[in-house]
C-alpha cells in the first residue's frame, strides 16, 4: 500500500479522492474488468472509498478486517450493491469486530469467521480462508 511500511510518502494518495483514483488507475493498467477486490487490513484506506464510490465496477468485495470502516456512515454503506464477503479471524477481537459492526450495513453481504485465526486470518488458517473465498467466488 503506497505510503505505508517502507514505501516513500505519496502525495497522490494523501486524500480519499487520490486513493480512489490510484486504485482505479491500477485496475485500468492491469486491464481488469469487474474484478473482486480483496482488502486486508491497511488496504481498507484504499478499498473502502473505492467500493463506496465505484463499487459498480467490481464483481465482488472481500474486506478482511480492514482499517477505516468507522470513517463512513451506515447510510453510505447501504448504498453499495457490490456482493461482499466480510471475512475475519475469530481471535481478531478488535479490528475484526469493529469492521463487522460497520460493514454489516452493506446490503449484499455474507460473513465468514475463521475459528482460531487472528488478524492475518489468511496466514493463520489458509485452508479455511481459501474455502470461504472460493465459496464466495463461486456464487458470483
Amino acid at each position: 500500500t503506497p505510503g505505508y511500511g517502507d514505501s516513500p510518502p505519496a502525495e497522490t494518495v494523501s486524500t480519499v479522492q487520490g486513493r480512489v483514483a490510484f486504485l482505479d488507475h491500477v485496475l485500468q493498467e492491469l486491464g481488469m474488468r469487474r474484478p473482486v477486490l480483496i482488502s486486508p487490513s491497511m488496504s481498507g484506506r484504499f478499498a473502502l472509498p473505492f467500493v463506496l464510490a465505484r463499487g459498480d465496477q467490481l464483481a465482488g468485495f472481500v474486506p478482511i478486517a480492514p482499517v477505516g470502516t468507522k470513517d463512513y456512515t451506515a447510510e453510505q454503506y447501504r448504498q453499495v450493491q457490490t456482493p461482499t464477503l466480510i471475512l475475519y479471524g475469530a481471535r481478531d477481537t478488535s479490528l475484526g469486530l469493529q469492521a463487522l459492526q460497520n460493514l454489516q450495513n452493506l446490503p449484499r453481504h455474507h460473513v465468514a469467521v475463521l475459528p482460531g485465526a487472528g488478524h492475518a486470518c489468511y496466514l493463520d488458517k489458509p485452508e479455511g480462508f481459501h474455502r470461504a473465498l472460493l465459496g464466495f467466488l463461486h456464487q458470483l
